[in-house]
């Protein structure tokens, strides 16, 4: 049975937020890691922190103590961010670079690149997190 073109084009256009959804899925669900698992370190819950850590960064630090002592000292805006915003995200395979803009308590801002990287089993967990001082943005 072959459908009028109005039909068809009408089911095709249906579906184009369908494909944007799917699209999106992937970034939305690495927001949610990154904002899961810097609710728990302002909760100081080393464990619930380490469970959205990728295996590579559970071999680089095997325990939650170590890990969480490593976010302390070399990541402080990320383990205590006065506030935060999702900025711009890339979709590689089964990888997302998520950007998070930070302003830390002492007032200084940065930028976290964030990898997250989507697990055999379907889950998403963080596999690394670079840090860039970000200049002033203009006096408001």
């Amino acid at each position: 049975m072959k459908l009028p073109a109005a039909v068809f084009l009408c089911v095709s256009l249906c579906l184009l937020p369908l494909e944007a959804v799917r699209a999106d899925e992937p970034v939305d669900t690495a927001q949610t890691v990154i904002q899961s698992q810097i609710t728990a370190f302002l909760n100081d819950d080393a464990k619930t922190a380490y469970s959205f850590a990728s295996p590579t960064i559970r071999g680089k630090f095997p325990s939650e103590d170590v890990f969480f002592e490593m976010v302390k000292k070399g990541y402080a805006p990320v383990y205590r961010p006065g506030n935060f915003a999702f900025g711009r995200s890339k979709v590689t395979g089964d990888m997302v670079v998520q950007e998070v803009l930070i302003s830390a308590p002492d007032g200084k801002d940065w930028t976290a690149l964030y990898q997250v990287v989507k697990q055999p089993d379907g889950s998403y967990k963080i596999n690394g997190v670079h840090m860039v001082r970000s200049a002033p943005g203009p006096e408001i």
